[in-house]
């Protein structure tokens, strides 16, 4: 008996597409990861990339629990001297691309490298309820009804 391991051709990505309203951001971020790496598939290799393409809709309306809205903080340098920013989660969310809270939160959970970054481009996110990939005919995941803890 051997290993199975998948190879290009046997690589099928399917699309689904997920409403974010009302999801909790962790919980929605770290299944999302999985399905970008394709670790929902029983044909999964960590060495290739076998995952699916995520639509994410509504994502200006996720949910953080507790106080993390006000003190979760996103840090970036500028590159000069003493150029640390910061911004909250809420100032995002409020902002002018509240999208990247979702995009950030997957991005930290998927493996570094440039299988992690190919996998990453997968993932398309949408402030509001458009999105302009209808040609791929996108099947509905519905995470908020897996479990009772996963809305709020």
């Amino acid at each position: 008996m051997s290993t199975y391991s998948a190879k290009p051709q046997d690589i099928d990505a399917k699309w689904w597409i997920i409403d974010a309203q009302d999801v909790v951001l962790g919980r929605m971020a770290s299944h999302v990861a999985n399905v970008l790496r394709g670790k929902h598939k029983p044909m999964f290799t960590p060495h290739m990339d076998c995952g699916d393409h995520v639509i994410i809709v509504n994502a200006d309306k996720v949910k953080l629990t507790g106080k993390k809205k006000e003190n979760k903080i996103y840090y970036w340098h500028t590159g000069h001297p003493g150029g640390i920013k910061e911004r909250t989660a809420e100032a995002i969310l409020n902002g002018k691309h509240p999208e990247r809270v979702v995009e950030k939160a997957v991005q930290r959970i998927i493996p570094e490298g440039p299988l992690g970054r190919a996998q990453f481009s997968k993932l398309r996110v949408y402030a509001g309820t458009e999105h302009p990939h209808e040609a791929q005919q996108p099947k509905v995941l519905d995470f908020a009804a897996r479990n009772p803890k996963n809305k709020r």
